[in-house]
Parts: structure tokens; C-alpha cells; sequence
């Protein structure tokens, strides 16, 4: 059977393969299945009670302060993942949003297995992640928006070549994949530049292919338009939805910009202080979530009533037009009100808008989120 051993030579580590073979019993090995294909019926990505906190030092201001951490320290307990279910299908581009430290990046890095859990169970693919199998790491890919994977000083093809020797990538079928990426993003002029002289955009994409690579069955998206320009969102928005739908890949996707969520995801999870308080449709948040109506007024003649304060929040009131934010449960009585006054010319019932709605809920999670600290001698 095929063993590795790692080789250091000065600064240079190489590793090399020894095949030892059994002539007595040299036979054709049939291939083993994989464990996801031999359950066709779970789900891609399966997470039952999944947790995880840790410890992060407090250091005090000042050199006195500093002197005694050496003997004593104070911590916060941090639980950034408190016991989350969560089941997602294969083909299903779900987007996982929450406020900043709500626990989105942690989850995505106990998916890939780079972090373990403290409690809890998660397969995706059929593997447990922080288990590290080479042949569920050939199948996912992570690309986190803050993060580089390509070398710095050298042009992106050749940390694509790289990408091709690590995950043992056939030449014709690297070439295939490479050209299409590429053609896609339309970045296939830049391959001989080097990446340290790309634009955020324009590296963003490179990011991308070099995920995209190996063709994997799972992508890990975190926050990859952060920082672009409106043009290079919109070009990434549209390569994910057509690779996405051509490829039948399960995307689980974070990020901040609710235009990404609208325009890629049909499913929407958020989590708040660690755990998950949604999970359905992008048009039942604001259903859920919301307690308010937006009514839109626009009076004959600029005709503006005085009355308009005491039917509801006066949002908006340049005449001969106004904006008003009344209780849901309450539309029907304040549109018959508003009518009475007389002069309406048109109006308008709608929702909040997405943003302001989600961006309450996060307001409310960070202001219900505890904040424990415990001071132990190290």
C-alpha cells in the first residue's frame, strides 16, 4: 500500500511516495464507494447540537497591569456557537446571516473541519468535518472574503498550477475548468499578472477560481463581495448563480449586503448570539420580524392635512407627499381614517424595507447579548 513520508532537506520539504507491493497477492484492488454514496438519502450538510465557545484573554491597560497578567488573567467566555441545528439539501443556496459575532464565520470553520466543536455533531457529505478525511477536504472549498489563498508576488496561474498538484487535478480536465472560470469572471487576460498588483475585484474572482478549481460538491462563502464596488458585486453575483445552477453545488453563503441575499438565496438563516432565530424564505423575515406598515400618501393639489401626527409615525413630509409607519394590525383603521381627511390622491401600502428589518433584529440581538467575564490565575 502506498505510504508517504515527509523529507527535510534544509529549507526545502519535499514528501516521497513508497509503494510496496505483495507480488503474491498483486491483484486489481476494486475501488472502495465513498461514504456519501453509500447514503444517497441524507442530507448534504446535517448539524444536530452543534457548539462552540472558548476563552479570550483580557489584557488591562498599562505596564502594571501587564506584570500581573503574568500571574493572573482575566478571560471572557465566549459562546460563539450555542447548540444550532441546521439541515440543508443538496443544490440549496442558503444564505446565513447575523450581526458581527453572531457566530456565522465559526460555524462555516467547524463545517470545514478547521476548528473543533465543543460539543454538538455535524456531517457534511456524509464526513465529520474536524475529522479532516482527504477525501472530504477534495470535496469542499472555503473562501472567506478577508483571507488570501494566492501567493502574493506570483501571478494566479501559478497558484492555480498548485491547486492542481495538491488536490491531484488531471491536465485536461484542469485546463477545462480553469478556461471556463475564467471566461465567466472574464479575467482571463490578468492570469500573468501578480496577484499583489490586482484590484480588490479583480482578486476577489481569482479567489474564487482557485476554490472552484477542484469542482467541488460544497462551497463555504464568507463575505466574498465585502469591500467591492457595485459593478464587481453584481459580476460575482452572477457567476455564483450560473455556476451554482449549472453545477448543482451547495452553497452556504454569509454576507452583509442584503443585495447578495436577494439575488443569490431562496433560503435564509439567522443566527443571533449563537443560535439560529430564522429559518425560511427571504419574504417571511419581513413578515415574522416586522410589526409595521409603510403607508405612502400623495394629497391633490398639495393639500397636506395637520392630522397626519396622530395616525401615525410621520416618516416622511414633503408636500404633496408622505410617508407613514403604522402597527400592522392597524391598516385597515388608519387607510379609512387617512380617507376621511379627503384630498388623497393616491396611496400605498408596503412592507419596511429588508434592510431596516433585519438591521433591527441585529440591533435587538446585540442589545440582549450577554457578556460574561471570569478572571482565573493562569
Amino acid at each position: 500500500m502506498p505510504r508517504g513520508y515527509w523529507v527535510q532537506a534544509g529549507p526545502w520539504s519535499i514528501v516521497v511516495e513508497v509503494v510496496i507491493t505483495d507480488r503474491r497477492r498483486a491483484r486489481p484492488k476494486r475501488r472502495v464507494k465513498s461514504q456519501c454514496s453509500q447514503c444517497k438519502d441524507m442530507a448534504t450538510i446535517e448539524i444536530r447540537g452543534l457548539r462552540k465557545s472558548f476563552r479570550a484573554y483580557q489584557k488591562q491597560e498599562g505596564l502594571r497591569a501587564a506584570l500581573r497578567g503574568l500571574w493572573r488573567r482575566s478571560y471572557r467566555e465566549v459562546d460563539a456557537v450555542r447548540g444550532i441545528d441546521l439541515t440543508v439539501e443538496q443544490g440549496e443556496f442558503v444564505a446565513f446571516l447575523g450581526p458581527n459575532g453572531a457566530g456565522k464565520t465559526t460555524t462555516l470553520k467547524l463545517l470545514s473541519g478547521v476548528i473543533h466543536p465543543t460539543e454538538g455533531t455535524a456531517r457534511v457529505l456524509g464526513h465529520i468535518p474536524w475529522l479532516r478525511e482527504n477525501t472530504y477536504r477534495r470535496r469542499f472549498a472555503l473562501v472567506m472574503g478577508q483571507k488570501n489563498q494566492l501567493w502574493w508576488d506570483l501571478p494566479a496561474q501559478e497558484s492555480f498550477r498548485l491547486h492542481q498538484q495538491i488536490y491531484r487535478i488531471a491536465p485536461l480536465e484542469f485546463d477545462a475548468t480553469r478556461d471556463q472560470l475564467t471566461s465567466l469572471l472574464n479575467v482571463r487576460h490578468l492570469l500573468t499578472q501578480p496577484v499583489r498588483e490586482l484590484s480588490l475585484g479583480e482578486r476577489m474572482k481569482m479567489e474564487l477560481i482557485a476554490a472552484l478549481l477542484h469542482s467541488p460538491d460544497v462551497l463555504f462563502l464568507d463575505e466574498p463581495t465585502i469591500g467591492l464596488d457595485v459593478v464587481a458585486q453584481h459580476n460575482i453575483q452572477q457567476f455564483l448563480r450560473t455556476y451554482q445552477q449549472e453545477r448543482n453545488v451547495t452553497v452556504l453563503l454569509t454576507s452583509h449586503y442584503m443585495k447578495d441575499v436577494a439575488a443569490l438565496c431562496k433560503r435564509v438563516v439567522i443566527i443571533a448570539q449563537g443560535q439560529i432565530k430564522y429559518d425560511g424564505s427571504l419574504s417571511g423575515i419581513v413578515d415574522q420580524f416586522s410589526q409595521h406598515k409603510v403607508i405612502s400618501l400623495s394629497f391633490a393639489e398639495g393639500r397636506m392635512p395637520d392630522q397626519l401626527a396622530s395616525v401615525g409615525t410621520v416618516l416622511e413630509c414633503v408636500p404633496p407627499k408622505a410617508r407613514l409607519r403604522i402597527p400592522r394590525s392597524q391598516v385597515t383603521t388608519v387607510l379609512s381614517k387617512l380617507l376621511a381627511l379627503g384630498g388623497v390622491e393616491d396611496v400605498g401600502v408596503e412592507d419596511p424595507p429588508l434592510e431596516q428589518v433585519i438591521a433591527d433584529m441585529f440591533s435587538q440581538a446585540d442589545h440582549d447579548q450577554p457578556d460574561s467575564l471570569q478572571t482565573t490565575a493562569s
